[in-house]
């Protein structure tokens, strides 16, 4: 005799309304496409769970498993912050920031020596710029809005003195910020320039009539600690970087402001 329990299965779904609470282990039976079939719970279970467990399978794990090895991947590309920093050795020796003496945007004479005690990162730019320079000097202010309360500078240094005169300066920084008590936006002589970025901070900057604004130099920001050593964080093989993109790089897992962030709070927080 044909147990009252009868759990009839229509395109694929189990309708279990009228006996919702079936013992796993007791037999049931099913009408399929007018046939009766004796089978358990278990082996409906089994029939209809297993071929899901098998797609679910085949279309999730490589996902998951590309993910992982994703993941696995930005990790191993990204520089990790070191600490303590890296110096940037010379001759095996940790290199120092070059000696200087400009005046600013407030025609007061600035050295490097008004930065002992502070970190500090360096830049060159020219305020005529078209290209890359708003783009340093936006990521500056970043940086510099979020360590001006603490013993942090900024020397920004014109590759186009000529032109950039203490007064251009003034009304190129108060485009920037109403706020530079440390960040100095400094002048001089062209020659003691270009010297301090190509020999000094080792930045290329130099004259080319071809380029966009008639000068060209790299994006780059140099990071000294408060007794005037360049450092930086390591790279994934354990070198020095030596310097931080001032610009967005796309291929870049982390910016080069994103990294700033944190190494210029750890070397504050150095003795």
């Amino acid at each position: 005799m044909i147990s009252p329990e009868v759990v009839k299965v229509s395109n694929c779904l189990v309708d279990l309304a009228e006996n919702p609470i079936i013992d796993a282990a007791s037999p049931t039976t099913i009408s399929i496409f007018g046939g009766l079939v004796l089978m358990t719970m278990k082996d409906i279970q089994f029939n209809y769970l297993f071929p899901m467990l098998i797609v679910f399978a085949l279309l999730f794990i490589p996902k998951i498993i590309e993910r992982l090895r994703s993941d696995t991947a930005v990790q191993d590309n990204r520089s990790a912050p070191a600490k303590p920093l890296a110096y940037i050795k010379l001759n095996g020796e940790a290199n120092r920031g070059p000696d200087f003496l400009m005046y600013n945007q407030d025609s007061l004479l600035i050295s490097n020596e008004d930065y002992l005690g502070k970190v500090y990162l360096a830049e060159f730019f020219f305020s005529r710029c078209p290209t890359i320079c708003p783009i340093m000097n936006r990521n500056m202010k970043l940086l510099h809005d979020i360590f001006k309360d603490k013993d942090f500078g900024i020397a920004s240094f014109t590759i186009d003195p000529e032109y950039d005169t203490p007064s251009v300066l003034k009304s190129y920084s108060e485009s920037i910020t109403n706020n530079t008590i440390n960040w100095n936006f400094l002048t001089g002589e062209k020659s003691e320039i270009y010297n301090i970025a190509n020999n000094g901070f080792n930045i290329f900057a130099g004259v080319n009539s071809n380029a966009p604004g008639g000068f060209e130099h790299q994006g780059y920001f140099a990071l000294i600690d408060k007794n005037g050593y360049l450092r930086s964080r390591n790279d994934k093989f354990g070198n020095p970087i030596v310097y931080y993109l001032g610009i967005e790089n796309e291929l870049a897992e982390m910016q080069g402001v994103e990294m700033l962030e944190e190494d210029i709070a750890i070397l504050l927080n150095e003795k």
